[in-house]
């Protein structure tokens, strides 16, 4: 186990460890017994269905290493993330990451 702040990270091997001697919260009897069609009328009910053309901005692996800068933001722009609650730091680089990507596909 590796702790980095209110992060901890845990190897494959320690996660089927922490399963196998029933640590996790998740009901592995009621997820086995649930039907296809469940699921899929479950996801249908979320409020929150994935824009048009989501898998084009789908990162496949390992997003790349984030680095620490100093950035001056209008205070509006700001009020506005921080309003969408927590990780609010993640949605604006996922905003700045999908201005790059579409000026990548648009780039000669």
């Amino acid at each position: 186990m590796e702790r980095n702040g209110n992060i901890v990270r845990y190897t494959a091997d320690e996660i089927e460890a922490m399963i196998a001697r029933g640590e996790d919260r998740t009901d592995w009897a009621r997820v086995d017994t649930t039907a296809a069609a469940d699921i899929e009328r479950q996801a249908a009910e979320d409020d929150s269905a994935l824009p048009e053309g989501w898998e084009r901005a789908a990162i496949v692996g390992l997003p790349p290493r984030k680095e620490h800068i100093n950035l001056r933001i209008d205070t509006d722009v700001l009020r506005w993330f921080k309003d969408t609650g927590k990780g609010y730091q993640t949605r604006i680089n996922n905003v700045l990451r999908a201005f790059v990507e579409s000026r990548r596909h648009t780039a000669p």
